[in-house]
C-alpha cells in the first residue's frame, strides 16, 4: 500500500482529535486523522451524548409516571406509562449516527483525509495503520496523540455477564429490576439515578465516606435528598468484593465491617477511567509520563519534539470540552499561530437529578489562594422560574476575593443548571468582578437570575432573598 505523507497526523477522532483535525484543515494544514472506530470517540458514541439521551428518557418517563398518580399538582391526568427501553436505545443510536455522519462530513469539508484502523508508532514521525485492506504507512511532520480513555476494570469484577461498564449500560434492551452500582462518582450517580427513575431498584456502593466526593457536601446535599426520594440505597465506606457464587448478587464489605450481599440483575462498575496508552507503540517513542498519563506543557507538547498529546490521555479533568479546546489550540500552533494553554476555568457538569455545575475555585480553594473571600449564595426556592418548573431545590453560589471582588469560582446545583455553565465560564474567563455580574441585566423570569442575585448577595444587598 502506498505511503501517505502529511504535515499533521492526528491519532484518534474523539472530541479533541476531530476538532484538532478540522481546525488544522481550515487553516490549510495538510492533515490526516486515524480512528479505529466511528468518529466522535467515547463522548459521542458511548459516553456524553448517549448518556444524556438515556437520562432525558428517564426524566420524561418519571414525569409521566408521576402524572399518573393522584399526587401531581399540575392537574394533568394520564394512564400509567410503560417503557420500551430497546426503542429508547434505538432512538439514542439514531442521534449518535447522525452526529457520526456530521463529524465525518465536517472532516471532509475541511479536506482532512480519514484513515480507519489501528495506528502503531514506528518512530516519532511514522506510524503503521492496520486497515481492512492492509497496512498503511503514514509519515508526518507533526503528530497529535488523542487516543482518549477507557473504563477501569476491577480484577475481582471483570466485565462480562452481569458485570457491565457504562458502555453496556447504555445499550441494555430492558431496565434491570435490580441494579448495583460500584462507584459513587458522577458516572455512577448519573446512570444509577436514570435507571432508578425508570423503575429499577438501585444500590450504590462507594468506598469513600460520601458519594460525589469531588464536590463539596453543601453542593451535593440536594442530590442526596433526591436519591432518598427515588429509593436508591447508598452504601458509603463500603467495598465491593466480587460476585456471589450464583452470579446474582454483589458481595460487599460494609462500613461497619460486616459482609453484605446485594441482589442484582446487573452490576455497573464505574470506578473511573484510564488513559489509552497501550497498543499504540508508545514504547517506541519513550514519552515522559505524569503517572499513567502523558506529560504535556502549556502548549500540549510532549517530551519529544513534534509530538503533541491532548484530551483524556493527558490527565484530569477528563472532559470533552477540555480536549476540544486543546485540539483547537494545537492545530493553530501547527499552523504557526501564537497560542498557549491559558485557561481560567473549565466548567464541569454532573448530570444527576438535580444537576451540578462547578467552574473555577471552590470556597476552600479560594481561601487558600486569596485569604479573605466573599461568598454569595441564592436559593432557587426564591426564584420564580424554578418554582414554575417544580425545581426549587438547589442554589447558585459565587466566590470572590474580599479585597477587589474578583470572581474566583461559581457553583450551582439545581434543575437544568447545566445551561448556566457557559455564563459561569465566560464570567471567569473575562475576569468579572461581583459588580460586573450584579450590574448585568438578567432576563426575568429565568433561573439565570440566581447568578445575578448570588453576586448581589455577596455584595450585601440581594433583592429577592
Amino acid at each position: 500500500m502506498k505511503e501517505i505523507s502529511c504535515k499533521l497526523l492526528v491519532i484518534g477522532a474523539g472530541p479533541g482529535g476531530y476538532v484538532c483535525a478540522i481546525r488544522a484543515g481550515q487553516l490549510g494544514v495538510d492533515t490526516v486523522i486515524v480512528e479505529v472506530a466511528k468518529p466522535g470517540g467515547t463522548c459521542l458514541n458511548v459516553g456524553c451524548i448517549p448518556s444524556k439521551a438515556v437520562i432525558h428518557a428517564a426524566q420524561e418517563f418519571e414525569k409521566i409516571a408521576h402524572m399518573a398518580t393522584s399526587k401531581d399538582p399540575l392537574g394533568i391526568k394520564v394512564a400509567a406509562p410503560t417503557l420500551d427501553l430497546a426503542q429508547t436505545v434505538a432512538w439514542k443510536d439514531g442521534i449518535v449516527s447522525r452526529l457520526n455522519s456530521g463529524v465525518a462530513g465536517l472532516l471532509k469539508k475541511a479536506k482532512v483525509k480519514t484513515v480507519q484502523g489501528w495506528a502503531t508508532f514506528r518512530d516519532g514521525k511514522t506510524v503503521e495503520v492496520e486497515t481492512e485492506i492492509g497496512t498503511q504507512v503514514i509519515r508526518a511532520e507533526t503528530v497529535v496523540i488523542a487516543t482518549g480513555s477507557a473504563p477501569v476494570e476491577l480484577p475481582f469484577l471483570p466485565f462480562g455477564g452481569p458485570v457491565i461498564s457504562s458502555t453496556e449500560a447504555l445499550a441494555l434492551a430492558e431496565v434491570p429490576k435490580k441494579l448495583a452500582v460500584v462507584g459513587g462518582g458522577y458516572i455512577g450517580l448519573e446512570l444509577g439515578m436514570a435507571f432508578a427513575r425508570m423503575g429499577a431498584k438501585v444500590a450504590i456502593v462507594e468506598a469513600l465516606p460520601r458519594v460525589l466526593a469531588q464536590y463539596d457536601a453543601e453542593l451535593t446535599r440536594p442530590v442526596l435528598k433526591r436519591l432518598g426520594e427515588l429509593g436508591v440505597e447508598v452504601m458509603t465506606g463500603a467495598k465491593a468484593k466480587g460476585l456471589s457464587t450464583k452470579r446474582d448478587a454483589l458481595l460487599v464489605d460494609t462500613a461497619d465491617g460486616k459482609n453484605a450481599k446485594i441482589a442484582a440483575d446487573k452490576i455497573l462498575v464505574t470506578v473511573g477511567r484510564k488513559p489509552l496508552t497501550e497498543g499504540w507503540g508508545l514504547e517506541q517513542i519513550d514519552l515522559d509520563r505524569a503517572g499513567k498519563f502523558i506529560r504535556i506543557d502549556d502548549q500540549c507538547r510532549t517530551s519529544m519534539r513534534g509530538i503533541y498529546a491532548i484530551g483524556d490521555v493527558t490527565g484530569e479533568p477528563m472532559l470533552a470540552h477540555r480536549a476540544m479546546a486543546q485540539g483547537e489550540m494545537v492545530a493553530e500552533i501547527v499552523a504557526d499561530h501564537k497560542r498557549s494553554w491559558d485557561k481560567r476555568a473549565i466548567p464541569a457538569i454532573c448530570f444527576t437529578d438535580p444537576e451540578l455545575v462547578t467552574a473555577g475555585l471552590t470556597p476552600e480553594e479560594a481561601k487558600v489562594l486569596a485569604g479573605e473571600i466573599k461568598i454569595g449564595q441564592f436559593p432557587f426556592a426564591a426564584n420564580g422560574r424554578a418554582m414554575t418548573k417544580q425545581g426549587e431545590d438547589g442554589f447558585v453560589r459565587v466566590v470572590a476575593r474580599a479585597d477587589n471582588h474578583l470572581v474566583l469560582g461559581i457553583q450551582a446545583v439545581g434543575q437544568g443548571v447545566s445551561e448556566l455553565s457557559a455564563a459561569f465560564g465566560l464570567a471567569l474567563e473575562m475576569g468579572a468582578r461581583l459588580e460586573d455580574i450584579a450590574g448585568t441585566i438578567h432576563a426575568h423570569p429565568t433561573q439565570g437570575e440566581g447568578f445575578q442575585e448570588a453576586a448581589l448577595k455577596a455584595l450585601g444587598h440581594a433583592l429577592h432573598v
